[in-house]
């Protein structure tokens, strides 16, 4: 195994240990995290979990739901394996190898009731400079958008939420993907600052939802006053209130 470090989220709740260099979970899986509202009883599958940052941290958010995740890096699935041992929740918590490119009917589970993710941001290869060898796999989807949200998709049952972090200018491009098999989608743009653009959007639909598109208020994540995050946003980092879908 690489060199890792073990780092403390959702205020210290979590213990995670993840990689040295190459992709760490931050900001984004925090805020997929909170942004999972399901209730109890609920299944819950994230696809990439990688070492399990969203994940470990949506459970512990939702303690009478269940969590899968899916990871096709052996590396990264063993670390995700590791922490949920390390944290004490094998009960409710468990990692599969799988690929989002694959079928998700090949992982032999039934459909959950409610699927997260956190897809790479870049699916062209001439979108950016190459990033180090140890981040690809986090930043390229080798299969495109279009693979992930098809997964996310096949993975729930009908009536089943899906929820995703992404890029702010590939929204389009999610809405159009989600079109064809979910609906009632709700929109929440995350700003850096009140006065900039978004830069991420958090996106929740229904599996055959028929409900209008609602474009809600944004989360600033910083303010100008020489803290490090909003109220808000603290809030949500630390645990003491979800990302509200209301």
């Amino acid at each position: 195994m690489d060199e890792t470090t073990e780092d403390r989220v959702l205020d210290g709740q979590v213990r995670l240990r993840q990689p040295a260099r190459g992709y760490r979970a931050g900001l984004d899986a925090a805020l997929l995290a909170a942004a999972c509202d399901v209730g109890p009883g609920a299944r819950v599958i994230e696809a990439g979990c990688g070492a399990g940052g969203a994940l470990l941290a949506a459970a512990r958010r939702r303690p009478d739901a269940r969590f899968t995740g899916v990871e096709r890096d052996p590396r990264a699935l063993a670390l995700a394996r590791e922490n949920i041992a390390l944290n004490g929740l094998q009960d409710r918590v468990e990692a599969v190898a799988g690929d989002v490119a694959l079928r998700f009917s090949g992982l032999g589970l039934p459909p959950f009731d409610a699927a997260m993710a956190n897809p790479p941001f870049f699916d062209d290869p001439d979108a950016l400079r190459g990033p180090a060898a140890e981040r690809r796999g986090a930043w390229m989807a080798d299969d495109g958008l279009e693979a992930w949200i098809g997964f996310l998709t096949k993975a729930v049952r009908e009536g089943g939420t899906i929820t995703l972090i992404h890029r702010a200018d590939r929204l389009a491009d999610i809405l159009g993907l989600l079109a064809a098999k979910a609906g009632s989608v709700q929109v929440r743009p995350v700003l850096p600052f009140a006065d900039q653009p978004a830069k991420r959007v958090l996106v929740r639909a229904i599996k055959t939802g028929k409900a209008p598109l609602r474009l809600l208020p944004p989360l600033i994540l910083h303010d100008r006053e020489g803290g490090k995050h909003t109220p808000e946003t603290e809030a949500i980092l630390r645990g003491a209130t979800a990302l509200d879908w209301n």
